[in-house]
């Protein structure tokens, strides 16, 4: 039996990703061949992001352009999947009559039985929207379609936080750990197909293991991850403050192989919009915290988010958030404005912004930004670094070095004509370049051990 072609676009946050990747696992596990075009595919699924609204804007453009292919191209089916359809629901058959099968974040994961349902009946406009309860192990069939060398690993699913301008907890459900052996099995599997690094993802990393009996923690996890051969980076990503224990912060300096990375979504200063927001945090506690982790790791990289323009936030509150970021000079920032999002507790609030102001504030706060990490960037001029090689390019390779996460941080270019740099590998570089967000490297002579693999 010969199975038609799937193309797959994955949309959103690298949460979204990993389910993507678990999708094409059951698909290629069931023999179904990767498109590489979407002028290829008989089957066409769009895993979507609807977190705001811009995200549901790219992921409504996304479906109408890919939906053309059922009329100029192979396409005979069209499936959406991820936050959208469980967001939405059956509102979306009305608006999007091209799509063939709407499946949402609780049943992604049947993709292969959707799919073959799909091609026996021909029936339009199916809805797979139960309860998102699902989280995936070390046993399910994943593809890994990140940079050669690198891996996500979800640790966790969900969110029970309740922020206020947050849809997550309505879409992906309650926050659920995965067991530690899972996490680890993982970690060993992807070290066995040769990746250095891994990533680990969840809506709030530092939450990990409270939710299990029984109970365990981050620090935990990190030790024994510490321990798996083969893996040279392991970075935390999405940590939330309030959790971030002395314990984690030790763990942290003392494991080589941990990067000494910190993801922390602040997203404001002000006391009253952080309440407004449902967040815990009060100012001292976040300057108390920024302290302490750079005096127990002065080399630590502090990454964070920060949203402007919440209802009520005046000019005096903003210009502290503007403060902030003078005062702790991080070393990366993204900046959000805030989206009016229904089915949460701000899209209520009175005072909301015009879209001129919210993305004013959002310019003012990374053109500030963009200077502390220039400035930030200098300290990394001629010193060795570990270099993590994503692609080869015309004149050399690029990639990142320990302190550039994936896909939101800068990138390090490295000119090179020896053909030693294998992407995937991690190698030690020497910095001669510095930018805004991006560093540029050299190889130096064959025979200097600065260039040997680690």
């Amino acid at each position: 039996m010969s199975y038609p072609a799937v193309y797959l676009v994955s949309l959103g946050c690298a949460k979204n990703l990993v389910d993507s990747q678990v999708m094409l696992g059951a698909l290629l596990k069931a023999q179904y061949p990767v498109a590489i075009l979407p002028a290829q595919a008989e089957i066409i699924i769009i895993n979507t992001c609807s977190f705001i609204n811009a995200a549901k804007e790219e992921a409504l453009e996304t479906i109408f352009e890919l939906a053309q292919y059922k009329k100029s191209g192979r396409c005979k089916y069209l499936v959406v999947t991820g936050c959208l359809p469980q967001r939405y629901g059956k509102s979306l058959s009305k608006l999007l009559p091209e799509v063939d099968v709407f499946i949402g974040t609780g049943e992604f994961y049947r993709i292969r039985e959707v799919v073959e349902s799909l091609r026996e009946t021909k029936t339009a406009s199916q809805f797979y929207l139960g309860k998102p309860y699902y989280l995936y192990d070390d046993r399910t069939d994943r593809v890994n379609t990140s940079f050669p060398g690198s891996a996500y690993i979800k640790i966790a699913e969900g969110c029970s936080h309740g922020c206020s301008f947050c849809i997550i907890p309505k879409i992906r459900g309650r926050f659920r750990s995965r067991y530690p052996d899972s996490v680890i099995n993982e970690a060993l599997n992807l070290s066995a197909q040769g990746v250095k690094e891994i990533n680990l993802i969840a809506q709030d990393t530092t939450m990990y293991g409270r939710d299990l009996s029984p109970k365990v923690d981050l620090p935990f996890l990190l030790r024994r991850l510490a321990e798996v051969e083969g893996i040279e980076w392991i970075r935390l990503l999405y940590a939330n403050p309030q959790n971030i224990s002395d314990k984690l912060i030790k763990v942290i300096k003392e494991e080589e192989k941990i990067c000494k990375y910190f993801d922390i979504p602040l997203q404001h200063i002000n006391p009253a919009i952080l309440k407004a927001m449902r967040r815990k945090n009060n100012p001292q506690f976040i300057y108390d915290l920024i302290d302490k982790i750079r005096t127990t790791i002065p080399e630590a990289t502090i990454r964070t988010t920060l949203m402007v323009g919440f209802p009520g936030e005046t000019s005096k509150q903003f210009n502290e958030l503007a403060a902030l970021v003078k005062r702790v000079k991080f070393d990366h920032l993204g900046v959000f404005a805030y989206s009016q999002e229904a089915g949460t507790a701000a899209a209520k609030l009175p005072g909301q912004l015009t879209g001129m102001i919210k993305e004013k504030r959002r310019r003012d706060l990374m053109s500030l930004q963009a200077k502390i990490s220039r400035g930030k960037n200098k300290k990394f001029m001629g010193k060795v670094q570990r270099f993590l090689v994503e692609k080869k390019e015309r004149s050399g390779v690029s990639g990142r070095i320990a302190s550039q996460a994936p896909e939101v941080d800068g990138k390090t270019r490295v000119i090179t004509k020896y053909p030693i740099l294998i992407p995937g590998e991690i190698y030690n570089i020497l910095v001669t370049n510095t930018g805004v967000y991006n560093l540029e490297g050299k190889v130096c002579s064959l025979s200097n051990p600065a260039i040997l693999k680690i």
